[in-house]
Order: structure tokens, then C-alpha cells, then sequence
């Protein structure tokens, strides 16, 4: 069984800086794609950007104005999400999520995943 594990929110002041990382374990196959997306109370999942297993990005709308990088370390499993010069509009809960996927560009919608972490919570504020 696929599982995802999500760390690294946390409180961080506007204009701060922070490094999520999902820990995926149990992965079946060598083609995925793993993707982060954030939510908060009341709106729907949105997708931040995703990663599939050869590095090929997609960020999703560019929403994040290139404040966001996604990257992964193959040999450890895990799949990072930098997050640089946070803004309070970014206060969300951040999930990371998994799915086979052997086309070139992942998806972004939350629809196209399977596997769920259990989210962790991020809170920019002075």
C-alpha cells in the first residue's frame, strides 16, 4: 500500500521561507507522478505543481509566480516543495499525492491522483 507523508509546515513570518517534504513509501511502480496542492476551509484543492519520475515539472497555473520549486531525491523517495517569499494568502493546508502515471507531463488536477498524504499545515503570518 502506497503511502505518503507530508512535513515541514509550520509558522513562518511573511516573506520567510519554507521546505515541505513528502516521504512516499510502498511505490510500486517506476513511473509517477507526485503532486503538491493546498487547501483551505472552504475552497476546493488547489494544484500547486507536480513531479513525475523522470523530473518533469508541471507547475499548475504558475499561480505561485515562480516562488515555488518542486524537486525530488529518487534515491530516498522523497518529493520537496521549496517554498520562498510566503505571503499570508498562502496559509493553506499543503498535501502531497501519488498516482501511476506514465505520460510525459503529470497532472495537476487533485482528480487525476489516488494516494493521499495527511496533509501538513502551513501558516505565514506576522
Amino acid at each position: 500500500q502506497l503511502q505518503l507523508v507530508e512535513s515541514g509546515g509550520g509558522l513562518v513570518q511573511p516573506g520567510g521561507s519554507l521546505r515541505l517534504s513528502c516521504a512516499a513509501s510502498g511505490l510500486t511502480s517506476d513511473s509517477y507522478a507526485i503532486g503538491w496542492f493546498r487547501q483551505v476551509p472552504g475552497k476546493e484543492r488547489e494544484g500547486v505543481s507536480s513531479i513525475n519520475s523522470i523530473g518533469v515539472v508541471n507547475d499548475y497555473a504558475n499561480s505561485n509566480q515562480g516562488r515555488f520549486t518542486i524537486s525530488r531525491d529518487n534515491s530516498r523517495n522523497t518529493v520537496f516543495l521549496q517554498m520562498n517569499n510566503l505571503q499570508p494568502e498562502d496559509t493553506a493546508v499543503y498535501f502531497c499525492a501519488a498516482t501511476a502515471w506514465t505520460k510525459l507531463i503529470p497532472p495537476v488536477r487533485a482528480h487525476s491522483y489516488h494516494y493521499w498524504g495527511q496533509g501538513t499545515q502551513v501558516t505565514v503570518s506576522s
